[in-house]
């Protein structure tokens, strides 16, 4: 039996949960477990079940390696789980190709596309770090960026001055609809 497992890391990623669904039914999954979790959590409930679930010969099937695990040893612990159970994994989408870990080659694949991916993670996580550090020296303000609401205080006292919508938007460099907003809040 297949048994299929698909995961997204947020709630607003309902479209790459559907298509995981959909590419696990499309290759004869007979069960299928979904969550929403980090990758990170060390508790992904969905998986233990799909994990109970195997039993000799079966086959769990993820679509991509990272759904399963965020670092080559990590998915390499996930092999060796499902293997002791004498079931195999089997990855959907490298690259156009399927990889089942019942075949040796296949699991040499996996392990080097994995660290591959592992690495390029973290370079871009480096790239980041780097990134946050240099607009921290250049004094640049980091995070989202800030909403008219926090400015509902001035925009009051300009509003209780005379000044028009209009004007007020004109002067923070905002839109109207903003301003409007703000002067509604409690």
């Amino acid at each position: 039996m297949r048994i299929g497992y698909g995961r997204v890391s947020t709630a607003d990623q309902d479209a790459g949960l559907e298509a995981q669904e959909r590419d696990l039914k499309a290759v004869g999954c007979e069960r299928i477990f979904l969550e929403k979790i980090s990758g990170t959590k060390a508790d992904r409930p969905q998986l233990t079940a799909a994990l109970d679930t195997l039993r000799d010969g079966d086959a769990l099937v993820v679509t991509k390696p990272d759904r399963l695990a965020r670092s080559t040893a990590d998915l390499l612990a996930f092999v060796e789980r499902v293997k002791a159970k004498g079931c195999g994994l089997i990855v959907l989408s490298m690259n156009g190709q399927t990889l089942d870990t019942m075949s040796p080659t296949a699991t040499l694949m996996l392990t080097l596309l994995a660290a591959v991916a592992q690495f390029e993670r973290e370079l871009m996580l480096e790239r980041q770090r780097e990134g946050i550090a240099k607009a921290k020296a250049e004094g640049r303000r980091l995070g989202r960026p800030a909403t008219i609401l926090g400015q509902t205080a001035a925009i009051r006292q300009m509003r209780q001055d005379g000044m028009s919508a209009a004007a007020i938007a004109k002067e923070l460099g905002v839109a109207r609809s903003g301003v409007y907003r703000a002067l509604e809040t409690k």
